[in-house]
């Protein structure tokens, strides 16, 4: 595998030692987390799959995760990855009712990470995790580290009270904008601290429900930022939904494209197909992507959006339902497998060209 062709992953989920995250907390909330006060959990569902790889760990029963360097020897290498970006946890503090704490939560996070993930190993690029229940504190943090060369996007959990077009984010998107860092959203929170319910429908009773149905989150918010002008006022924005699945993606634009031409008067900022802005500005992520029992259907999906510039690999690593490279790439045409795994994700993060061997140039 490692060598046969380049492999940038979107979504890499490594571990924050909690010892080292009270390192940077200041007071008040060093002491809140010393003492055990984490903040809201999560709805409660039970995952039969657990959710991280029971084997993602070394002989000694250590998390590959948990240590910038066993993430390099036992995922990175093993796999040929290039580059992987690290998605911490922290983003599912977003929607804690108290807006200070789930700041200095994300602050402390993100401090982590520049001082102990990425100098450990170049692949690793990070993520600056913010709280969107605060979008005025988001900011402050980007404008913090939005200059940090291996910082290379801004990160929130999908789950919100209010969809993400709306003009009350607008200060993030602004402050990203000005460091040309693309806006990251992942699933995980829907449902829970200041969130309404996770589907339109109400609570589900089961994780299976639950799983199934974050689509729905990932459609409201696609539309609200399509028809809230988003992408008019931020027009070097990008996007990224990332883990919310990629077959969704067609017949939503196709509905929202047919409903604009005859309901255009009340959004009358859309000058264009709600789609042609989706093509310039909205990525997706490979994992979870749908696996029909015909193959050919979901190839037939790739064909009918721009898949090309639109969906980049991830591997969701080491959650139980992730993707390796190989077992990724499989699903793409020859032509497509180039941009998909890797060089759609080199462009939107602005990355060096690879170095192949010769090996992999024949």
């Amino acid at each position: 595998m490692p060598g046969r062709f380049p492999v940038i992953d979107t979504d890499i989920h490594n571990g924050i030692d909690r010892q080292r995250l009270l390192e940077f907390l200041p007071e008040p909330w060093h002491t809140r987390m010393r003492s055990g006060g984490g903040g809201h959990g999560g709805l409660g569902y039970w995952n039969p799959n657990g959710v991280y790889r029971s084997d993602a760990v070394t002989e000694d029963g250590t998390r590959i995760e948990s240590d910038p360097v066993l993430l390099g020897r036992e995922f990175f290498d093993v796999y040929g990855i290039e580059y992987g970006v690290l998605n911490p946890p922290a983003m599912h503090h977003g929607l804690s009712p108290e807006p200070d704490f789930a700041a200095a939560m994300c602050r402390a996070t993100n401090d982590v990470i520049v001082h102990d993930w990425l100098p450990a190993d170049e692949r690793l690029l990070g993520s600056i995790v913010v709280s969107q229940s605060d979008p005025h504190q988001a900011a402050e943090e980007i404008h913090r580290l939005g200059n940090h060369p291996r910082m290379v996007q801004v990160l929130m959990g999908s789950g919100t009270h209010i969809p993400f077009g709306q003009r009350h984010f607008d200060p993030i998107y602004e402050a990203a904008c000005a460091y040309d860092l693309p806006v990251a959203i992942h699933p995980g929170n829907e449902g829970s601290g200041i969130a309404g319910p996770p589907t339109p429908g109400g609570y589900p009773t089961t994780y299976l429900e639950w799983h199934t149905d974050l689509v729905c989150n990932y459609i409201g918010n696609l539309v609200s930022l399509l028809t809230e002008g988003t992408f008019i006022k931020f027009p070097k924005l990008r996007f990224i939904l990332v883990e919310g699945g990629v077959a969704w993606m067609p017949p939503v634009l196709w509905r929202l494209d047919k409903n604009w031409k005859a309901l255009r008067q009340s959004v009358p900022w859309l000058e264009a197909l709600p789609s042609e802005y989706a093509q310039k500005h909205v990525l997706l992520t490979t994992q979870p992507v749908e696996e029909p029992e015909n193959p050919e259907f979901l190839k037939q999906m790739l064909n009918m959006f721009d898949a090309a510039h639109m969906l980049m690999f991830s591997s969701d690593y080491p959650h139980w339902d992730g993707d390796t490279p190989d077992f990724a790439a499989r699903i793409f045409s020859k032509e497509l497998r180039p941009r998909v795994m890797s060089e759609t994700a080199r462009e939107l993060y602005r990355l060096p060209a690879p170095v192949l061997s010769e090996a992999a140039a024949d």
